[in-house]
């Protein structure tokens, strides 16, 4: 009795997940003034401390971004399998494409109307002659490229001569493994039978995988700090005053979409705004301080089967399609701003069929650019179907890591926002789990059992009748 009584007591004593990453969060911001209070080495090298902080945010980062490869093959290959039951697998596809579209038109209407309202270009300090070109440009053949994939598992190598030294990189494309994934995953069911010991090996690798996963996760405070800290101590806050205009008129975009657009959403859909936050808040603010939607895939996808109630089934297709392609802040908002920026800083007048052409590239350009990373990419597909200057992009260059933050938040709760709204749509959310989530249900533990097939019966309503559908 006394040493259960003591177990509780020390359970008691650890503050929650939520406040752990809060308490990382702060301790960050105050090293990285600290950092930046220090300064550069006598030889203009980054001091030791901010050095530290940038150490520990990118091995975070690191580890997550090594799961993701593994993690996104074996779910969708699994998700896949499971759904050969489902008879509106279709249906959810479409309306996960549709609802992409959907949120991203309003996000862009905001973002031209923003950049009416403030005319950030206008009121800039900053001159067109302080503007250059930048080396990496969007095309809207990166859709092809990137959707075909190069090898087997859409990996790459890139080699660069450090010091000397030459150095190889591994990359890899999430989109070109969410195709090989769905392409093997087919195969799999048409092979019958035969690809049972295939689908069994590939569903206990996913328990190995996902285990793995949520020791990374528990990191989480850890890598907040570093990543927090080293954004403060590199870019501080001071290059915010020549784009003062500019940045005001991007936050307040993402406030509006992230704080007004979603909730309404949610509400017209039936589901509860504080539950949505609450359940996918792990996944929004590891999205704001690590500034990569792909680094916060897994924490995303967890969050919305976990905490919002998606089956996985529909979650694994649905999560690392959102990562790649869905983006409300880099590929909506900030571009029609930016292009807004451009054109007046430059003296050049947009007509309605650019801005109807804005609204365009943002909805559809995000899956032409979805092969490569960044937002400069998805900026420069704009500029240039546009016909404005790319050399107005490296003006907003110096505050772009300061921007990224909010924008990547924006484009990790959207990802998160359409599979639970579609699931709510066609009946397969779990309501209970949805009014109950918490950044805790992360962490319960009963992961394992999760990653054995459960049949739950929904009714599903499509095409004008009810359907009994198994999920998992």
């Amino acid at each position: 009795m006394s040493d259960t009584t003591t177990q509780r007591a020390r359970r008691l004593r650890l503050p929650s997940f939520s406040v752990q990453v809060l308490l990382g969060l702060g301790l960050g911001i105050l090293l990285g003034w600290v950092a930046l209070q220090m300064g550069p080495t006598a030889s203009g090298d980054p001091n030791w401390l901010t050095t530290t902080l940038d150490t520990i945010g990118a091995s975070f980062v690191t580890l997550l971004k090594t799961i993701v490869p593994p993690l996104v093959f074996l779910a969708i290959v699994a998700s896949i399998a499971n759904l050969q039951q489902v008879t509106n697998a279709a249906r959810l596809a479409w309306q996960t494409l549709l609802w992409f579209a959907i949120t991203a038109g309003i996000s862009v209407a905001i973002g031209i109307g923003l950049g009416l309202v403030f005319q950030p270009g206008n009121n800039s300090t900053l001159s067109p002659e302080s503007g250059s070109e930048v080396g990496t440009t969007g095309s809207w053949l990166d859709f092809l490229n990137g959707l075909i994939p190069s090898n087997f598992l859409g990996l790459g190598a890139s080699t660069q001569e450090t010091d000397g030294s030459l150095t190889t990189a591994i990359s890899f494309n999430v989109l070109q493994i969410v195709v090989v994934a769905i392409v093997v995953g087919i195969a799999a069911l048409r092979s019958g039978t035969a690809a049972e010991p295939f689908l069994g090996f590939t569903r206990s690798a996913l328990a190995v995988v996902q285990k793995i996963l949520w020791w990374v996760i528990r990191l989480a405070p850890l890598g907040t700090l570093g990543l927090i800290g080293r954004a403060v101590a590199t870019y501080g806050w001071d290059l915010l005053a020549p784009l003062g205009s500019f940045a005001v008129a991007i936050y307040v975009g993402l406030a509006l979409v992230l704080f007004v657009v979603y909730p309404v959403i949610l509400r017209t859909n039936g589901l509860g705004i504080r539950s949505f936050f609450r359940g996918a808040w792990p996944a929004i603010e590891l999205a704001f301080v690590s500034r990569s939607s792909v680094g916060t895939l897994p924490v995303t996808q967890r969050v919305v089967e976990r905490n919002l109630g998606v089956p996985r089934s529909y979650a694994s297709f649905a999560v690392p399609l959102a990562a790649t392609t869905k983006m409300d802040g880099c590929a909506s908002i900030y571009p029609a701003i930016s292009a807004i920026f451009v054109a007046q800083l430059f003296g050049i007048d947009l007509s309605i069929t650019d801005y109807l052409l804005i609204a365009f590239v943002s909805v559809v350009g995000s899956a032409a650019t979805a092969g490569l990373t960044g937002a400069v990419v998805m900026l420069t597909l704009t500029l240039s179907t546009l016909g404005l200057p790319l050399a107005g992009v490296g003006l907003l260059l110096a505050i772009d890591p300061i921007l990224d933050m909010g924008r990547t938040a924006v484009n990790v709760a959207g990802q998160a926002l359409v599979p639970t709204v579609v699931a709510k749509r066609e009946g397969i959310l779990d309501l209970e789990r949805y009014a109950s989530a918490s950044a805790e249900d992360l962490f319960s533990d009963d992961d394992t059992s999760e990653t054995s097939e459960v049949s739950e019966t929904s009714e599903v309503v499509g095409s004008g009748r009810r359907e009994s559908v198994s999920v998992s």
